[in-house]
């Protein structure tokens, strides 16, 4: 696609466009009100910039129809809101990705998670839209989950025209306005912007698709500085010397060149595992449990959005069933009694294939392993005021040194004992 020939943009058929938009997804009214229109010839059709800038070739408006250029708003603000920008930018760090061509398969994977249930009930679906099914991929996964799927090759071919713009996949263009340019919004005003797009959503909740629901429910509860510190225990310990690593003979050793008839494995990383096992003790409140449960979807952010390499164990004195990660909402935390969390590590390890990481949510009321586990472990820990015991005999241990602990709830909490 390319922009066509050089014109005016049509700003009163690009606003009617809007408007029609804002009457079919009225819950995305304040965003794509905040966005400030900017003609562009660079761009094929529309993009945005991390600043809620949208940039439209006059030549895309013209040829398009109204009620398709309102799909290509909701498209557009969609992007912004659910920060494909700074995701992208994170994984392409947390994965070693460079390239235009790495940004391009971030921005097709963005596309997927927001078209499989944008379109319809009023919103035409526009010409040329990705969807999951077209590249053969399940529909309701997040980016980074399409972005574990696919590469480019023959069947992305047709899409190499796709750009839209920094605000979908993080790198900087040169026709954007940048941080200094004119109609940019603030890191407040976006912010403002998301939550109340998130209160409409929540306040009528049958009223957006699954995929904005479960979009507002996170907004509601954004990062803090102990979440992220969690976040980055976890990545930490995942990406750690041995951590998702195995032998493997699909891509022989290069050291086989020097034994001929000889085929040596190499060693390559695989994605790494997590189990996170949850206190239900009843020292634990439901909140603390609620809290948890976000937390764990923090955890598969954590290591790339592969919800099948987390699972959750709920234990208390005992553990309980071992639940895949599928969604966090659908997990029954069971449990009540006292605690004793080396139960929960007992079961975790046992688990084949065993787990690269361990991740602990707990008051600390507990006792702990006396021997260093076989993989990495991070703690995170419920707030308390004081130490006790649930029987009253002894006060118990502080997670042991071999473990990274995260104070959940307060400013500065990251520590290794």
């Amino acid at each position: 696609m390319n922009a066509g020939a050089p014109g005016t943009l049509d700003l009163g058929k690009l606003f009617a466009a809007r408007l029609h938009a804002v009457r079919t997804r009225p819950y995305l009214a304040t965003a794509l009100f905040a966005l400030h229109p900017v003609e562009s010839r660079h761009v094929p059709t529309m993009a945005v910039d991390r600043h809620w800038r949208c940039y439209a070739s006059p030549a895309f408006v013209d040829r398009t129809p109204v009620e398709e250029l309102a799909g290509v708003w909701v498209h557009e603000v969609s992007h912004l809101l659910r920060d494909h920008h700074g995701r992208s930018d994170r994984y392409a760090r947390e994965h070693g990705l460079t390239g235009p061509g790495e940004r391009l398969r971030m921005n097709i994977a963005a596309d997927c998670e927001i078209n499989d249930d944008v379109f319809g009930d009023g919103l035409v679906r526009p010409e040329g839209a990705v969807e999951p099914e077209s590249l053969g991929l399940p529909e309701g996964e997040l980016m980074e989950e399409y972005l574990s799927r696919f590469r480019l090759g023959p069947n992305t071919l047709s899409l190499a025209w796709l750009d839209c713009g920094s605000g979908a996949d993080g790198l900087a263009r040169e026709w954007d306005l940048g941080p200094d340019g004119a109609h940019g919004l603030t890191e407040q005003e976006r912010e403002a912007v998301r939550f109340r797009v998130a209160q409409g959503i929540n306040g009528r909740p049958g009223h957006a698709p699954k995929g904005w629901r479960r979009w507002a429910e996170e907004a509601f509860h954004p990062p803090l500085p102990w979440r992220e510190l969690l976040g980055a225990a976890v990545r930490s310990a995942a990406s750690g010397s041995g951590a998702g690593e195995d032998y493997t003979y699909g891509r022989p050793s290069r050291r086989s060149a020097g034994l001929p008839g000889v085929v040596l494995p190499s060693l390559r990383r695989r994605p790494p595992r997590v189990s996170v096992i949850i206190d239900t003790s009843g020292s634990v409140s439901d909140a603390e449990l609620g809290s948890a449960l976000l937390e764990v979807t923090a955890i598969s952010r954590a290591v790339g959005g592969r919800r099948d390499l987390v699972t959750v164990l709920p234990c208390d004195a005992s553990a309980q069933v071992v639940h895949p990660l599928c969604q966090a909402e659908g997990i029954p935390l069971m449990g009540g009694g006292g605690t004793d969390l080396r139960t929960g590590f007992t079961r975790a390890l046992r688990a084949l294939p065993r787990p690269d990481v361990v991740v602990v949510l707990t008051d600390g009321q507990t006792p702990w392993p006396d021997t260093r586990p076989p993989c990495r472990t991070v703690v995170g820990l419920f707030p308390r005021q004081h130490t006790w015991d649930e029987d009253g005999d002894h006060t118990p241990d502080s997670p042991p040194g071999w473990a990274r602990v995260v104070d959940i709830g307060s400013a500065s909490t990251s520590r290794q004992r």
